[in-house]
Parts: structure tokens; C-alpha cells; sequence
């Protein structure tokens, strides 16, 4: 089977609003599920500005505009307010919050720690934990699973693995109960943290200070007990290996013990949420088209998943993924507030002006792709046309890209894999799944799902 089956799936996604949505509205949506905040001629529109709680507010489609943004005057463009106070209670002072001069230290210091000479170190973590939890599901087979706290829990247990070479048996369940916590309580922007910077608190800051200290608390427990660990030689076991010995290529400083504990926090966080969602959306879909589940497995008999680099070859695998972070990216947008006035093509934007990229609505504008709401992977085989610039970013772009993209890919890639080599894949719930978008893109259910082994 060298083609797709020619039937493709379209999933089931919130229908854009028809016209640009009144301010009560767009702040519920934001609240509630922010894909409802962009109109129908976004996808068709290189741009769309409205004013926003007195500022400019604008989505940027068009890839020169986008290039601007996140690479030509990127030091131009910081997160928003919003975002920094929802994130850093449970990131710290990270990669991911860091700016300027802070930023591109930790940014030096942390990328070889992720770069590609580790993958095969990190694979052998993610196929260990892999491996685990797929023996535990063929002993539960006949019994319908909760694919969204499987992939959640595995995705976890791979981020305790490969940051600290622990099972997660010890913390997971803690770890696992705050970051659902934080999602449900504390992650969903308020009025207020649009309105006021980050210098003013207010209640709900209060109450993210109090979860900062328990989950930073947490993480410093693990850190604590894996610093513990007997080494037997020089070998780094892991990412905390890597991040206790990473220096600045310039300055040859390293991480102090609150910095390095806020690069843990971030990795663990970014690391396991997006992956989880992605596999989660990748079970799904692989579950409404059996033909391409079919043409995925076809691939995978014979091959051996703990080669090194054996997911770079997994062609379909990766076209499977690539095309699950298309419909369906974890993040689904990115903001970023103007520190100076700019000016993009003829676009006068003031300071202080609310600028949104939004993967979400990129990968499925109508200028980009055909048939952009359809699954269809074989977009992303290696004879198909590269996806058009700017138009495919689930990992970001420009010098902010993640820079944990490697990892995430090979993660996702080989776990899909193990899963769809031993199991066939169906949804035992006939209810259609909807994404909704607070922090990231997750399902406004978690149906159950029946996996059948499948016959060597």
C-alpha cells in the first residue's frame, strides 16, 4: 500500500462564528474555549485587527508578517502580561518566561542538553516507560481504556524518566494532581489578568503564589532525591545530568540550584502536556480512519523501535504526527505584546499593541493547504510539497522555536508506534470528540477507547 486510502476524515471541530465577536463574548470565549475567538475570515484573511480593551489586537496569517514578528524584530515582542502571570507560578523563571539578556543565556546554556547527540539517550528512556505501559494495557485489553489519562500518564512518567532517570510511581500521582488542579482552577485567564501587568497582583495571584509553592516544593524534592543517586561514572544517566553540567558556551556559568530548578519545572511541564494532547489527538483520529491506521501499521512490521534513530525512518509514523500537530497543535496560539511602536507592511501598531499568531488558524487557513480541515498525513510524506513557509509551527518558530522540539517529536513518534504495532485502535464511544482551548488544546471529553491486539 504505497498511497493513502482515498476516503479522509474530518474531525469535528467548534464552528467558527460568522462575523467578529462582540467584547463579552470574546472575553467568555478566551475563558472558555478560545478557538471560538476567531471568525470565520481568519482562515481566508492575511490579518484581522480589532481594538481590545483599549489596544490594538491583531492575527497575523501572512508569513512576512509572521517572519517579522518571531524573527526579524523578534526582541521587539514579549509574551503578554496574561501569559506571564498564568505561567510562571508553575514554570518559575524558565526558558520559557525568560526575556532578553536572561533569556539568551538560559537559551545557550540549555539547548545542547536537548540537542540531537542526546536523542538516543532520551529514546531509551521513552521506549523503557513505553514499553511498561503498553504490557500493562495487553493485560487489560478486553476492557475499554481512558486513552487521555493513559497518554497523561505515560507522557509524565517518560518526563520522570528522562529528567531525573526515576520512575514516577513515588511523585506521578502528586505531579499528575496539581498540574490538573492548575489547569481547572488557575490556568484560565481572568478580566483582570488582561487588564493590569504582572507587577500587580491580584486574588487569583494569590492563589497561584500558593500553588507556586507547593509545586515548586515538589520539584525540588525530586531534585533532591535524584542528586542523591549514586553515579557510577561520568555518563550523564539523563537531563538532570545534562542541566547540572550544561554552561554557558561564553560565560562558562552554569545554573544556580533556583535556576535549575525552574528549567525542570518548565521541561516537565512543556514536555509531557503537549505530548500527551498530541497523542491523545493522534488516537483519535488514527480511530475515525482505520485505512491510514492500517497503512501506518503496514510500516512498522518487523522494525525494531529501539534502533537508534529509528524515528527519523518511520516516514508514515511521522507523517501521522505531523499531520495531528497540524489539526489539532497543543499550542494554539502564540501572543506577544509590541514593546516599541513597529510598523509591518502597512501596519501601524502601537506599543503595548496585543499581536496573535495563531498555529490553530494558520494550518488551517485556505490559502495554505486543501482541504484543510481533513487528516490527511499524506501531506507530510517526503514526496509531497514541503508545507508552505510560516503555514506549518507547532512548535513555534524563529529564535523562541521550543527547544524541546527534537525530543517531542521523537517521543511522539515512538510511543504512536509501540502502540500502533501492538493494538488496533477504535473508540467505544460514538459521542463526537470536540477540541477545546485553554492552555492547550485538549478534548471536552475523555472517551473511552478499545484496543485490539493485533496478530503478528
Amino acid at each position: 500500500m504505497d498511497t493513502l486510502p482515498p476516503a479522509l476524515f474530518v474531525p469535528p471541530v467548534p464552528a467558527p462564528p460568522a462575523a467578529p465577536l462582540p467584547m463579552r463574548a470574546f472575553l467568555r470565549a478566551i475563558r472558555e474555549n478560545a478557538l471560538g475567538i476567531w471568525p470565520e475570515a481568519a482562515y481566508h484573511e492575511d490579518r484581522m485587527v480589532r481594538q481590545f480593551l483599549g489596544r490594538k489586537n491583531v492575527l497575523l496569517n501572512a508569513p512576512d508578517a509572521i517572519h517579522h514578528v518571531l524573527v526579524d524584530n523578534h526582541a521587539n515582542y514579549r509574551r503578554s502580561p496574561a501569559s506571564i502571570r498564568i505561567l510562571r507560578p508553575i514554570t518559575g523563571n524558565g526558558l520559557l518566561l525568560s526575556m532578553g539578556e536572561t533569556w539568551r543565556l538560559q537559551r545557550r546554556t540549555v539547548a545542547p542538553a536537548l540537542g540531537p547527540r542526546v536523542i538516543p539517550l532520551l529514546s531509551g528512556h521513552i521506549m523503557q516507560s513505553t514499553r511498561e505501559a503498553l504490557d500493562g494495557l495487553e493485560q487489560q485489553a478486553a476492557r475499554p481504556v481512558d486513552m487521555l489519562t493513559f497518554v497523561q500518564t505515560l507522557a509524565l512518567d517518560i518526563a520522570g524518566r528522562s529528567m531525573f532517570s526515576l520512575e514516577t510511581r513515588e511523585y506521578g500521582a502528586a505531579m499528575r494532581r496539581m498540574l490538573t488542579e492548575f489547569g481547572e482552577h488557575l490556568a484560565r485567564p481572568h478580566l483582570l489578568d488582561m487588564l493590569l501587568p504582572p507587577s500587580v497582583p491580584t486574588l487569583r495571584d494569590w492563589r497561584r503564589a500558593r500553588f507556586s509553592k507547593r509545586w515548586m516544593r515538589l520539584i525540588e524534592t525530586m531534585m533532591h532525591q535524584r542528586a542523591g543517586a549514586p553515579k557510577p561514572d561520568d555518563t550523564p544517566r539523563d537531563l538532570f545530568d545534562l542541566l547540572t553540567a550544561a554552561r554557558d558556551p561564553e560565560t562558562g556559568t552554569g545554573f544556580s540550584t533556583n535556576e535549575l530548578r525552574d528549567q525542570v519545572a518548565t521541561l516537565i511541564l512543556a514536555g509531557h502536556e503537549t505530548t500527551a494532547v498530541t497523542l491523545f489527538w493522534a488516537c483519535m483520529l488514527l480511530a475515525r480512519a482505520e485505512g491510514i491506521q492500517d497503512w501506518m501499521a503496514e510500516e512498522l512490521r518487523g522494525v525494531d523501535l529501539t534502533e537508534e534513530n529509528v524515528q527519523a525512518r518511520l516516514t508514515r509514523t511521522r507523517a501521522v504526527v505531523n499531520e495531528t500537530l497540524r489539526l489539532f497543535p497543543a499550542a494554539f496560539v502564540l501572543v506577544r505584546e509590541s514593546i516599541l511602536a513597529d510598523r509591518i507592511g502597512d501596519l501601524d501598531l502601537p506599543r503595548r499593541s496585543l499581536v496573535m499568531i495563531a498555529p490553530w488558524v494558520v494550518h488551517r487557513h485556505h490559502a495554505f493547504w486543501t482541504d484543510p480541515g481533513a487528516f490527511n498525513p499524506a501531506r507530510f510524506m517526503p514526496d509531497a510539497p514541503p508545507a508552505p513557509r510560516f503555514a506549518f509551527m507547532p512548535f513555534g518558530a524563529g529564535p523562541r522555536i521550543c527547544v524541546g522540539a527534537q525530543f517531542a517529536m521523537a517521543e511522539a513518534v515512538l510511543v504512536l508506534a509501540s502502540l500502533v504495532r501492538r493494538f488496533r485502535i477504535t473508540l467505544d464511544d460514538p459521542r463526537p470528540v470536540m477540541p477545546v482551548a485553554i492552555v492547550t488544546t485538549q478534548p471536552d471529553h475523555a472517551p473511552m477507547f478499545n484496543l485490539t491486539p493485533r496478530i503478528a
